[in-house]
């Protein structure tokens, strides 16, 4: 799974943000239709911080009731999930679904859980619960969030290394995601091959119409001969 990212590939999401990643898994898979992103706005803990890209470790927890399970049962469940998170092999984020949605009360993440994740050698937690602790979480530890929140609930661990939904896109396991202030996407395992190349022919793609429009006299007819260059570059 890990070994599949090579470290050129690697910083190379790191460096673009999420829509740009939308647009070159297009690129790679010829065609308009991919869907699997998040819908809505999402909040990000450090908007200005590069985007968080790793393999998911999943979970799902639960805030708005008490747990009705034995106390022994939860505080197993609790441990196996740090055990489960700790187990890091290459980059990495954590995927959590708040199944309390869209009536999540509960902040799962804040200062304690952003260190000891960001501790184990993870890369940022994806949710679409709640977050907090704005100004006290751990650097270079994106937290992208469905709200931000004061309390914690009655928040426990439901589920771990599962399938999870935040908002609207569907999380396997180990799925690649990328994510930042805009929302995440999860990458599809068979453009990962060739996903650098298709963001560098992006790029290219793109300068076909931003060169000209940024020069200082710029109308219709440069503008359609720029569209025609770039219509061109993507059949």
């Amino acid at each position: 799974m890990a070994d599949e990212l090579d470290s050129e590939l690697l910083k190379l999401l790191q460096s673009v943000d999420t829509p740009t990643v939308c647009n070159a898994i297009e690129v790679a898979q010829g065609k308009r239709g991919f869907s699997d992103f998040t819908r809505g706005t999402m909040i990000s803990s450090d908007p200005k911080s590069g985007a968080m890209v790793g393999y998911a470790k999943t979970a799902k927890i639960a805030a708005l009731e008490p747990p009705t399970e034995n106390q022994d049962i939860i505080k197993e469940r609790r441990m196996n999930y740090y055990r489960y998170m700790s187990e890091v092999d290459g980059p990495m984020v954590t995927v959590i679904e708040d199944v309390d949605y869209p009536d999540c009360i509960g902040a799962y993440w804040g200062e304690i859980n952003t260190k000891v994740h960001k501790g184990f050698g993870l890369l940022g937690a994806l949710t679409n619960g709640v977050v907090r602790d704005l100004g006290d979480l751990a650097e270079d530890f994106p937290v992208v969030a469905g709200s931000v929140g004061p309390s914690h609930g009655f928040v426990h661990v439901r589920e771990l290394d599962t399938p999870v939904n935040v908002f609207g896109m569907t999380v396997i396991p180990g799925d690649l995601i990328h994510a930042d202030r805009h929302g995440a996407v999860v990458i599809p395992n068979e453009v990962i091959s060739i996903l650098k190349d298709s963001i560098h022919k992006l790029f290219a793609s793109e300068r076909l119409i931003l060169d000209p429009a940024e020069k200082t006299e710029f109308g219709f007819d440069d503008f359609k001969r720029a569209w025609e260059d770039f219509e061109k570059s993507r059949t």
